[in-house]
């Protein structure tokens, strides 16, 4: 299956070895990845904020880079979502542009349902002997609605005690631009997350989002807790080899 990895922004800035544990995944699992330069934005922000004709112009382009491919995916629930999502309402109906959209939009997936859906696969042979809780992140539980999909990948790894998140369908209260515009009560709700997940005792904090990984864990880290956060592509992509 010929793969394209879908890096987003996030990643591609601040935190690139998740897209490289993505990478070393899917190869482990059989998949021919490639990852093809000229990807951008995806538009989301922009559309979020109301300049709907620049994220018209970012899903064009879109479209032109992953078209021919088998799958594209994405470690991000919100970017993924708002491929498939939020590009079908942006092309006018029967145009070009939304024969593009209906061709490439579909094969995009957030990782943990392209390996439970697509590859049918949830033992993906990873190895990681720490106490986890997981954090379902907005997009990917109200936007993808992926469910229990990474946490069933997540009682496959060897070694891992997974511990259930009080309250863990609450937003912690990230949102992109919600946490710039709304500062204080972002903190707030990112105060309550915090409680929450140190009320599990756990040593990491895995979510499928690194833009909410990093909101939860600057303050993690300020009140100085010692859990860790980690994306869930890196934790399946851990071996017993790597420890």
């Amino acid at each position: 299956m010929r793969v394209a990895l879908f890096i987003t922004c996030v990643n591609d800035t601040l935190f690139p070895g998740t897209g490289k544990a993505v990478v070393s995944l899917l190869r482990r699992l059989g998949c021919d990845v490639d990852f093809p330069a000229a990807q951008t934005c995806c538009g989301q922000m922009h559309v979020n904020t109301g300049y709907r004709e620049e994220g018209v112009r970012l899903a064009r382009h879109f479209t032109e880079v992953f078209a021919g491919y088998d799958a594209v995916v994405a470690p991000s629930g919100s970017c993924a979502a708002m491929v498939r999502e939020q590009y079908p309402k942006l092309a006018k109906p029967g145009s070009r542009g939304a024969a593009a959209i209906a061709e490439v939009a579909p094969k995009v997936h957030e990782l943990s349902e392209f390996l439970i859906d697509v590859l049918k696969v949830e033992d993906v042979g990873a190895y990681f002997p720490h106490r986890v809780t997981y954090h379902p992140t907005c997009h990917s539980l109200r936007g993808l609605r992926l469910g229990d999909r990474p946490t069933r990948l997540l009682q496959h790894v060897r070694g891992l005690e997974l511990v259930p998140l009080p309250g863990a369908e609450e937003c912690c209260g990230f949102g992109g631009t919600f946490a710039v515009k709304n500062p204080a009560v972002s903190a707030a709700m990112g105060a309550d997350k915090t409680r929450n997940i140190m009320d599990t005792g756990a040593e990491v904090l895995c979510a499928a989002d690194n833009s909410c990984l990093m909101h939860i864990g600057g303050t993690l880290s300020r009140q100085k807790t010692g859990v860790r956060t980690m994306h869930l592509a890196e934790i399946l992509a851990s071996t017993e080899e790597a420890q």
